[in-house]
């Protein structure tokens, strides 16, 4: 697991309608969050300017921009992204080695310290999902290390995974491979659609670098108060 500053753990999901609302929420939590996670819901309204906005409010982005497709087009996308000072970007590594590699190799050249993030399996999926629904037979942990094995062989800085499988992955994978977590919660959220979800605490000990946190912050009464919170009280 690699050395960061407690506040450089957290990444915000600005899981939210429109660039005010995204915006306030970078000036009020900037000084407890460094990155922001900008995703299809904002990215496919306002486009580039979203992430433009984002940085001019003092907030690094992490585009969520789960790319999944030939490898010529991902690779182009992330050329276009690296033009955009983004500091970490997402694409799907069921895309296959040959599309992560090409990915990799596009982000060196046009942003260097842009980190490429391979999406295994969705948060919101279980053992019954992937057997019942996609025909996989393999359990939800076996996949995730499967894909994220072949993430590190193509290059990949590091993958996103659920809590549930950062120990197996931090040790079979070692501690520079990259592990952010989201699904993060402070507690048992009612209806929740994330399905592997670990407390900060839970999930730095076995081993995330970064954490992606969006309800417990976005539906607080006072969200830089919890904020705070777990910047600064989180057991590593």
């Amino acid at each position: 697991m690699q050395n960061i500053q407690r506040k450089d753990r957290l990444i915000l999901a600005l899981d939210v309608d429109t660039e005010d609302e995204a915006k306030k929420l970078v000036l009020d939590l900037r000084e407890w969050v460094s990155f922001f996670k900008v995703g299809m819901r904002l990215f496919f309204r306002y486009g580039p300017q979203i992430v433009n906005s984002v940085q001019r409010a003092g907030g690094a982005i992490f585009l969520d921009a789960k790319l999944h497709d030939i490898p010529s087009v991902v690779e182009a996308a992330v050329r276009v992204i690296g033009r955009m000072g983004v500091s970490m970007v997402t694409i799907h590594t069921l895309g296959g080695k040959d599309m992560m590699r090409r990915a990799k190799e596009a982000a060196k050249e046009e942003s260097p310290r842009m980190k490429v993030l391979g999406v295994t399996l969705l948060t919101s999926m279980d053992d019954r999902i992937l057997r019942e629904e996609l025909g996989v037979k393999e359990s939800v942990q076996e996949k995730v290390l499967f894909l994220a094995l072949r993430a590190q062989e193509a290059g990949l800085d590091g993958v996103v995974c659920s809590g549930r499988e950062v120990r197996i992955l931090r040790e079979s994978l070692g501690p520079d491979f990259i592990l952010v977590v989201p699904g993060i919660r402070k507690e048992k959220i009612e209806g929740d659609e994330q399905k592997r979800v670990l407390t900060p605490t839970e999930a730095i000990k076995q081993g995330a670098d970064y954490l992606v946190i969006g309800r417990p912050i976005l539906q607080a009464s006072n969200p830089a108060t919890v904020a705070k919170e777990m910047a600064s009280g989180f057991d590593i």
